[in-house]
């Protein structure tokens, strides 16, 4: 698989959309309830999407997609 080519911005929410087995497309959005229904629109059309979560600087927050989505 190919590195990644950008630096993640601290304080954003990412997801991936599985492309192939050996390729993703990372997806950025601010705001967490936006985040979270784009996320949610990708599964329902049936998409293999992967939630990371909100970079910190250092490493994923709130890495845990069902727990999040409770709240």
């Amino acid at each position: 698989m190919r590195k990644k080519s950008f630096d993640y911005a601290k304080d954003k929410y990412y997801f991936n959309i599985k492309t192939s087995a050996q390729s993703a497309i990372t997806i950025n959005r601010t705001e967490k309830r936006e985040a979270l229904l784009t996320f949610m629109g990708y599964q329902k059309a049936n998409k293999k999407v992967e939630w990371l979560g909100r970079w910190d600087g250092k490493k994923f927050q709130e890495d845990n997609f069902e727990k999040i989505k409770e709240n």
